[in-house]
């Protein structure tokens, strides 16, 4: 198997199939593209004729190396085609029999010392490797789409398969300037592994009428840097797909979270499987389209159904990071802000770090320096929450602890004046807990706030069974005056974005706990074959590990699912005093400052 692997079918035309071929073919080597449809034959000769077009007209390649790229990529109806292969890469449609058949038809056809790639991204490996006439050559080859654009290629060995098989796909990835990962055989592998319970929970959560399928997404794009949204995603890869997937994971894992959501079966069933179709979370303005069309579930932009509470002056509760900056988001807005802390001192250090953040912006000149000064004009240091007393809105940014805020809460009743909107930025303890230690419980809303403050576009908006529509309303047209996007959501652990990000962390842990891939793979993973901007473990060492374990024993507490209890490993650490970069050390050893 020491083949430098030159001539490569694809079998199987759709988008990933018409992705590979591209790929393929401009990297030098001959490629066999096979579809028993002459329809998707022609749509992948098309494909690979426009992003070749492109590359000419943004002067990539020539014309001449264009040509030769065309002429390199041949099509055919039958598996017979595939006789001279180095290496056959099979991406047909994800069922297991169907599979089957195509390797099968393989085997007796292909030379002995070829290697056989399965591009299946859910289903057994070994399972298909054991039931075909040469095991040793089958092996995972699973990229990422658009097969273009994507890093990401998961190299899927089982205990059947040849090294040599290993060693040579994992150089043609890397000769196709793709990053490889070396996996083992389990479903989802590492990136769907992690990205499809993600994606099922924001699906359950959405099915749940806990909050709208636009602020779902718009919180996890806005709150976490994601590219995509979970039910925008969802409608990209295919709804059918999706659950095909979670299938093969609830199977494997037994994890209730892997269940596919009972909507994932529903819109399946009904044809409406996401963008190929034309409809899925969303609708579109034809099948494979990407453009979203307004439907009956589209929010109607007519106002509030109630109109908010004027507010003038804002009262700012706490002296840490989170509290500083959000008094600078309302001063920078034109509030009036009181930053009231424990102390004269530590309100004016908390002024001073704001002073410090103003000071940067106008260095970097995004802001001159008289917006600067009348915005620290607007702030006013005090010691004490009696500096509430005439405040519209009372925001409090203290320790995420339920007895201080239910404390504070009570003072804050007592000092603010009738009809002051009280506002929790709590990311993980109930709302309705600080309301009840007030005797004005319609008065208290939640404002989630994201670090860093003036930087983070998204604010939670947590309604309590108790909070009133006014208070409601106040609250979103004050998130608007202040350029934040107001997100909805009800009175539960995690509120969206925590909901669905800590269990994805918390995944990404057990698997390097079981020892299914390394820190580095993970992440790396996540990166180049989901988009995001950081992998688990980085993320996990920014956030600190204790936080992230006490909003992880919240969710176990708040929903009893027995794959949201926090990861061993997680607990080991923290209890070691390994909690993330502020202590030096948490997955990874940092650098003392």
């Amino acid at each position: 198997m020491d083949t430098p692997l030159s001539t490569i079918a694809v079998v199987g035309l759709g988008t990933m199939g018409s992705g590979i071929a591209d790929v393929l073919a401009r990297s030098g080597r001959e490629v066999i593209g096979i579809d028993i449809s002459d329809t998707a034959a022609a749509r992948a000769v098309a494909a690979l004729e426009a992003s070749t077009a492109r590359a000419v007209a943004r002067e990539r390649i020539t014309e001449e190396e264009r040509q030769d790229v065309l002429a390199r990529f041949r099509t055919f109806s039958d598996l017979q085609a595939a006789a001279g292969a180095d290496l056959v890469i099979e991406v047909v449609p994800e069922s297991y029999e169907t599979k089957l058949e195509v390797v099968r038809a393989l085997d007796g056809i292909i030379r002995p010392d070829a290697i056989l790639a399965t591009g299946t991204n859910a289903l057994s490996v070994t399972r298909l490797a054991a039931d075909s006439a040469h095991p040793e050559r089958v092996i995972g080859l699973h990229f990422f789409t658009p097969v273009q654009a994507m890093k990401l290629v998961e190299v899927v060995s089982s205990v059947l398969t040849d090294p040599r098989a290993v060693e040579a796909v994992t150089r043609l990835a890397e000769d196709l300037g793709k990053e490889p990962v070396a996996v083992g055989d389990r479903a989802g592998f590492i990136a769907d592994g992690l990205l499809f319970g993600y994606l099922n929970q924001a699906a359950a959560m959405y099915e749940a009428k806990y909050a709208s399928r636009e602020d779902i997404d718009a919180a996890m794009k806005l709150g976490c840097g994601l590219p995509m949204g979970p039910l925008e995603l969802l409608d990209l890869v295919g709804i059918d797909t999706a659950r095909t997937v979670l299938e093969a994971m609830y199977a494997s894992s037994h994890d209730r979270l892997h269940a596919p959501a009972p909507i994932l079966r529903q819109l399946s069933e009904a044809g409406l499987t996401g963008r190929k179709a034309g409809r899925g979370f969303y609708s579109y303005a034809a099948p494979g389209s990407s453009e979203v069309v307004p439907d009956a579930l589209t929010p109607v932009a007519s106002g509030a159904a109630a109109a908010g509470r004027e507010v003038r002056t804002v009262g700012v509760a706490g002296s840490g990071t989170m509290a500083s900056g959000i008094a600078e988001v309302f001063a920078k807005a034109g509030y009036g802000v009181v930053l009231a802390a424990r102390s004269p001192e530590k309100a004016e250090t908390a002024k001073a770090r704001i002073a410090k953040s103003l000071a940067r912006s106008v260095d970097k000149g995004r802001m001159s320096a008289g917006d600067r000064d009348g915005t620290l004009a607007r702030i006013t240091p005090a010691g004490s929450l009696d500096a509430f007393a005439e405040v519209d809105l009372a925001v409090e940014a203290v320790a995420e602890d339920l007895e201080v805020k239910q404390e504070l809460f009570g003072r804050l009743d007592k000092i603010c004046k009738p009809g002051a909107v009280l506002a929790t930025t709590t990311s993980s303890l109930p709302v309705v807990a600080c309301a009840r230690a007030t005797s004005r419980p319609q008065d208290v809303i939640g404002m989630h706030f994201f670090n860093p403050a003036p930087a983070m576009k998204l604010v939670e908006i947590v309604r309590t069974v108790l909070t009133s529509d006014e208070v409601h309303a106040t609250v979103r047209e004050v998130t608007a005056k202040i350029r934040k996007h107001p997100v909805d959501c009800g009175d539960r652990a995690g509120f969206i974005v925590n909901a669905l990000l800590f269990p994805y962390l918390n995944n990404a842990v057990k698997m390097v706990q079981d020892h299914y891939a390394t820190l580095d793979d993970i992440d790396a993973a996540m990166k180049l074959g989901g988009g995001y901007p950081m992998g688990p473990f980085e993320l996990l060492d920014v956030v600190g590990l204790d936080v992230s374990l006490a909003i992880e024993r919240v969710l176990h507490r708040e929903f009893r699912e027995p794959g949201l209890a926090p990861a061993p490993l997680l607990e080991h650490l923290v209890a070691a005093g390994c909690l993330g970069r502020k202590t030096g050390r948490g997955f990874r050893e940092y650098a003392r400052r």
